[in-house]
């Protein structure tokens, strides 16, 4: 019996199939774990080539044809495209500038002088007008009666004093042959001198009836421009009227009154003091355009202490009329003039926490930082110490230039300087 148990454990045994125990899977899932780490390694190894390899075969390759450390070597000893022009000798005068106000030299309320009716207006609201020009007309009729009431009595009062003075001459005839008293000839001489008294008040009567017949037609004082009417036709005008009939301002010539720092006073009061006439140019409100010219008239006597300025009054013909009553303006008087002064473009100069420089172009087309001492800037130009007349300054391009570099002038002019030695005429910069 015993030989039948290893029969038995055989049976027990199922049979063995494919795909259906995981003793088969493990094999397989083992080596597909094994292959993912490689793949991974390949795929690194592969951007690296791609993204080094390239660069290093160019750069040894650039190395190679100019032997100088590739493209950068080329790149650094490339050229600097710049613009440069040439330091210029010239005058250039010191301006101050303030903000001022056009004012009128005068301003009148037009009044009527009389009462009465106004009966008429003779202008156009904005019109320029002469001095002696109708303005307005009040109804002249009341002072006209008032001039024949006055005229009808001096002629009567002349009349008596005619009869008067007949009269007197009979009683001078009549005291010489003692016809009659002595005093009735003093009476009567007394009676034709009150007489005269009275024609010279008659007279006066008559002058102030055609004086109010005259302001019954109102007229111009000055020329000038109205403005806008402030009584229509039709209402009753009183001498005593606050307002008027409407305001005229003169407008040929005018005045400018600006405001300069006192600190700059020395300079315009030793020019005034010298009898020199300074001009003033009056611009817009962004000093780019000018518009009128005139000449310094006034400085006042004393310094405003709120702001420690100091005003100064300027006069304009205003032919054209660009200056208007109340405009506000800058005036930029001229103060003195350099003469002879080296001048750059105000883009050249350049400012390190040390000291302002220009980068000037050599004769070997490179450059050279030159420290310079700016004395004075105005507009696009600046007067300055450290430059001579005829050297080549950049004005384009400074933000890629270093002490020697190289540069390649794009401008023709400075171009031509650079070539004759980046010198024009041996002066001494101001």
């Amino acid at each position: 019996m015993p030989p039948e148990k290893p029969v038995q454990r055989e049976r027990a045994a199922p049979a063995p199939q494919v795909g259906s125990t995981p003793a088969d899977a493990e094999p397989e899932t083992r080596t597909r774990r094994r292959w993912w780490p490689w793949l991974l390694a390949l795929a690194a190894v592969l951007v690296i080539a791609y993204l080094v390899i390239p660069k290093k075969g160019g750069a040894q390759g650039a190395g190679a044809k100019d032997g100088k450390g590739g493209k950068a070597g080329q790149q650094a000893s490339r050229p600097v495209p710049v613009s440069a022009v040439a330091a210029t000798t010239k005058d250039v005068g010191v301006y101050l500038t303030g903000l001022g106000n056009v004012v009128s030299l005068s301003t009148v309320t037009i009044k009527s002088r009389v009462d009465g009716q106004l009966v008429a207006v003779n202008f156009h609201e904005g019109q320029v007008v002469r001095a002696g020009d109708l303005l307005a007309t009040i109804d002249p009729r009341p002072f006209q009666v008032q001039l024949m009431q006055a005229q009808g009595q001096k002629a009567k009062d002349e009349a008596t004093l005619q009869n008067a003075k007949v009269d007197l001459a009979r009683y001078q005839t009549l005291v010489q042959q003692d016809a009659i008293p002595r005093q009735q000839l003093d009476t009567q001489a007394a009676t034709v001198r009150q007489l005269e008294a009275t024609i010279e008040s008659d007279q006066s009567q008559v002058e102030s009836a055609k004086l109010n017949l005259t302001y019954s037609r109102v007229t111009a004082p000055f020329a000038g421009r109205v403005g806008l009417r402030l009584v229509d036709p039709g209402n009753i005008v009183h001498a005593a009227d606050p307002n008027g009939l409407v305001v005229i301002t003169q407008i040929q010539p005018i005045d400018v009154v600006f405001a300069l720092p006192a600190d700059r006073l020395p300079d315009v009061l030793g020019q005034v003091r010298a009898g020199r006439k300074l001009p003033v140019d009056a611009f817009d409100r962004d000093l780019k355009k000018r518009l009128a010219a005139g000449s310094l008239l006034a400085v006042d006597n004393q310094i405003d202490p709120t702001t420690g300025t100091v005003r100064l009054k300027a006069l304009f013909a205003n032919q054209d009329e660009a200056l208007f009553p109340n405009q506000f303006v800058n005036a930029r008087l001229l103060v003195n003039t350099l003469k002879g002064s080296v001048v750059v473009p105000t883009a050249a100069v350049q400012r390190s926490p040390q000291s302002s420089f220009v980068y000037v172009v050599k004769p070997d087309q490179t450059v050279e930082a030159r420290n310079v001492q700016v004395e004075l800037t105005e507009g696009d130009d600046t007067v300055q110490r450290g430059v001579a007349a005829g050297d080549v300054v950049v004005v384009d391009g400074l933000d890629k230039l270093r002490p020697g570099a190289k540069v390649e002038v794009s401008r023709a002019d400075a171009a031509g300087a650079g070539r004759r030695g980046g010198r024009g005429p041996q002066r001494t910069a101001l």
